[in-house]
């Protein structure tokens, strides 16, 4: 096939698109720069207490501390660990057992106010709960985070998968399509962009599991570097710790988008 030339207007609109995306970013790094300046002036200048609320270039020297004494990975490491096993496995299963209330309406009558419950229900009430069922471990963290995404999961997919269109449904029952059929050609299909939102949302979710897990059981992890500096009155320790956790959160974020992106170009190029 022949590769279609862009159209000058075409162009035009992509070199729009690629300013505006310039100058947004730009904007963005302004203002972090400005906001953390002001913060660093702030201190230096004693407007505000630095033992308080520490200051960047505290941050950035507690940061390299422990990076120093090998500190540094084994929290973060720990921590990323945690968050993306829950995660996998909260979606995973949420998805499996929104397929079977889709699958069988008993089924989604007698898991449905269960489900309501247990979504109003804060979960790390649960935690104690599961720190005696599953020890003071990491096992008690990942179930905390599971637990976490687990009920979004299911509650979002199921929804989707209840909206699919019943006309197309109804059109593919009179051609003969099997249940596992329509499932696996028109509901699942159709959810694509319900499944990525709900991976969305779930990377914020899982980190809010593995942190409320580790501040009751943890002695490692970015949740229990909180808790300890919080302790010892450590608060360089306690806000490198949060912004150690704001960057981590926001790379997986961007790795979900990124294999949003790279499944809509897959799609898109077989269609």
């Amino acid at each position: 096939m022949t590769e279609l030339t862009p159209s000058p207007q075409r162009l035009a609109y992509l070199r729009r698109r690629q300013r505006r995306a310039r100058v947004i970013r730009a904007w963005q790094i302004a203002l972090l720069v400005l906001l953390l300046g002001l913060w660093e002036l702030s201190t230096r200048l004693g407007w505000s207490d630095g033992f308080l609320i520490s200051s960047p270039s505290r941050m950035a020297a507690t940061v390299a501390k422990l990076w120093r004494e090998g500190q540094l990975w084994h929290h973060v490491g720990t921590s990323v660990l945690e968050t993306v096993v829950g995660f996998t496995a909260g979606t995973a299963l949420g998805t499996l057992i929104a397929v079977c209330m889709w699958w069988s309406d008993t089924l989604s009558r007698i898991l449905d106010p269960y489900l309501v419950v247990l979504n109003a229900l804060p979960k790390t009430a649960l935690g104690p709960i599961f720190i005696v069922w599953m020890g003071a471990g990491m096992g008690a963290i990942i179930t905390m985070t599971l637990a976490i995404s687990l009920i979004v999961t299911i509650l979002n997919m199921y929804q989707g998968f209840r909206g699919t269109d019943p006309e197309k449904i109804r059109l593919m029952r009179t051609l003969g399509a099997s249940r596992g059929q329509i499932l696996h050609l028109l509901v699942f299909p159709a959810n694509y962009a319900t499944l990525l939102a709900t991976l969305k949302v779930n990377v914020g979710l899982s980190w809010v599991g593995v942190i409320m897990g580790e501040f009751l059981v943890s002695r490692a992890g970015l949740g229990y570097l909180i808790v300890y500096g919080s302790q010892v009155f450590n608060m360089d320790l306690v806000m490198a710790s949060v912004l150690i956790l704001a960057v981590a959160a926001v790379i997986m974020y961007r790795l979900v988008l990124w294999v949003e992106k790279y499944l809509n170009h897959l799609l898109g190029v077989m269609q």
